[in-house]
């Protein structure tokens, strides 16, 4: 989030009922692809500051992961403004495999001064929010065991201060040197800026399957895959009624939702098509967009 912006929606009490999702439960989500305003600045931020690695590098554009898998992709558009007020990237959030794991990331920050925007605890996760140079926001984060939250995302999702102390007592002894994110890590969220609740609601549930974990009335909505808390997050605090971001903007490209096989993302495509929604061939596969404007890749996930 940027400086001034208002809480993040799961500051709020979570209500709403959960559906029935028709998306395959085993659906995940892949690397989101953004632009930068200047890319040796990206990725000098993302490795010391966030601790992922180069996986591919090109003039303009990277790769970034925890070890070989991607989950991040940046492509420099020299001189790209704010895209603040607009559609789009509300934060990306990179799940870690324990809790440890994140005691040692919060451990970094702390001696290597990495500026943070929240430190939450959120019933079914804890989590920590910081912002790139480009103002994009990132979650990092690291769920609670999943029985104890299953059922009960809309009741009891909501935020509390973190307890530090004891999130750092996780540690048995001093943190040394940061060796960065570890593998497992995975993209488990995506958090959207969209224009309309209702409308994201229609597309995210209705279209795609995605079950509805929780809603904030017209403000946000959460939808998750197989029951989980959530996948997709959608928000209208910054950006309700509003447009896309120019595309001089720094902003989001797409988010990637991978599918269990060949044969359900073709499901998927037919309902997407069936609703009149128009998809677009791109490098990264076949690319579908929400009332919003926020691009989703429909990809398969590696076997």
């Amino acid at each position: 989030m940027s400086a001034g912006a208002p809480f993040d929606p799961e500051e709020l009490e979570a209500a709403g009922a959960p559906v029935q999702a028709a998306i395959p439960p085993a659906t995940s989500l892949g690397a989101v692809h953004l632009t930068v305003a200047d890319l040796d600045r990206s990725i000098e931020y993302y490795a010391s500051a966030i601790g992922l690695s180069v996986v591919e590098r090109s003039s303009d554009r990277v790769a970034l992961g925890a070890g070989a898998t991607t989950l991040l992709v940046l492509e420099e558009l020299p001189g790209a403004g704010s895209s603040y007020g607009h559609t789009g990237l509300y934060h990306f959030a990179l799940l870690l495999p324990e809790r440890a794991d994140l005691a040692r990331w919060l451990a970094h920050a702390a001696a290597d001064r990495v500026a943070l925007t929240g430190l939450s605890d959120h019933f079914v996760s804890e989590a920590l929010y910081l912002d790139d140079p480009d103002g994009h926001g990132i979650e990092i984060y690291w769920d609670r065991p999943r029985p104890v939250w299953e059922g009960q995302v809309a009741a009891r999702m909501t935020t509390l201060p973190l307890d530090v102390d004891d999130l750092m007592g996780e540690l048995a002894t001093p943190a040394g040197p940061y060796a960065g994110m570890p593998a497992g890590t995975v993209m488990g969220h995506v958090h959207l800026r969209v224009a309309d609740v209702p409308a994201s609601v229609a597309f995210y549930r209705d279209v795609l399957g995605f079950g509805l974990m929780a809603q904030l009335g017209p403000q946000a909505a959460f939808f998750g895959a197989g029951g989980y808390h959530h996948h997709i997050g959608a928000n209208t605090w910054e950006s309700r009624g509003a447009a896309p971001a120019p595309p001089t903007s720094a902003t989001l490209r797409h988010a990637t939702v991978l599918l269990p096989g060949e044969a359900e993302r073709d499901a998927l495509l037919a309902r997407v098509a069936e609703a009149g929604h128009p998809t677009e061939e791109t490098g990264a596969g076949p690319l579908v967009r929400d009332p919003s404007g926020n691009g989703l890749v429909l990809g398969v996930r590696p076997a």
